[in-house]
């Protein structure tokens, strides 16, 4: 399990600091139906990325993702390839696109509209923004793709998805725990951090994006030349 963990650990932690969940969220705890659309918002996130990396990981194993002592599949790395050059176009379209000096950066119009969402249309965004986001989709296939062609057991494939989908899923955790434990208190803080994630959202994900595409990209050209 240790190899499948190492291996979509990246992965993870790239879904998990993306800004648009966590200031989604945020802008509904703070709406009146703020607890129940969290708190749906949450589930639908869980439950959708969930069902990404389950299904990846599955078709990765049926597909021969692991050889074995072999190592993982050739194909895998032709795929890591692919998946490598997507992240560092993304990241220098994220780059391209960020806002510039002075500007303030153009909120989504359902952000406008978060106010009058219901609990449904709340689970339908995180869906959205966890499996049909581009960015996100790639992560999670390329974490599940990871686990698929590690060299664990069955069961250590499956505890390694289960902790790639909590830790990717922190992004909505951790802001609705700080509201159900501090309540108005906690509106200070998440306050801040929608802030500082709405700042700092073109810088973050081109970071990510670059670094995991430079990973994806150097793993699959040293797995093809061996």
């Amino acid at each position: 399990m240790g190899d499948a963990v190492g291996q979509m650990l990246a992965s993870a932690v790239g879904i998990a600091i993306s800004p648009l969940p966590l200031i989604a969220v945020i802008l509904m705890l703070a709406t009146p139906q703020g607890r129940a659309n969290g708190t749906a918002f949450t589930a639908g996130w869980i439950v959708s990325l969930a069902a990404l990396v389950t299904v990846v990981v599955l078709a990765g194993s049926g597909g021969d993702a692991s050889e074995g002592a072999g190592g993982p599949g050739r194909w895998t790395y032709w795929l890591k390839l692919a998946l490598g050059m997507v992240f560092l176009v993304l990241g220098a379209g994220q780059w391209r696109g960020r806002p510039r000096e002075g500007q303030e950066a153009e909120p989504p119009g359902w952000m406008r509209a978060i106010d009058r969402f219901s609990p449904v249309k709340s689970a339908g965004l995180a869906a959205g923004l966890a499996v049909a986001n581009p960015k996100n989709l790639v992560l999670a296939v390329g974490g599940g793709l990871s686990i698929a062609a590690s060299g664990a057991s069955p069961g250590g494939k499956a505890g390694a998805a289960v902790l790639m989908v909590l830790i990717a899923s922190l992004c909505a955790l951790l802001p609705l725990a700080t509201y159900l434990i501090g309540g108005h208190r906690s509106e200070a803080v998440l306050g801040e951090w929608r802030t500082w994630m709405t700042r700092h959202n073109s810088a973050i994900m081109t970071t990510v994006l670059v670094v995991l595409g430079a990973k994806y990209v150097g793993d699959a050209i040293s797995g093809l030349t061996r």
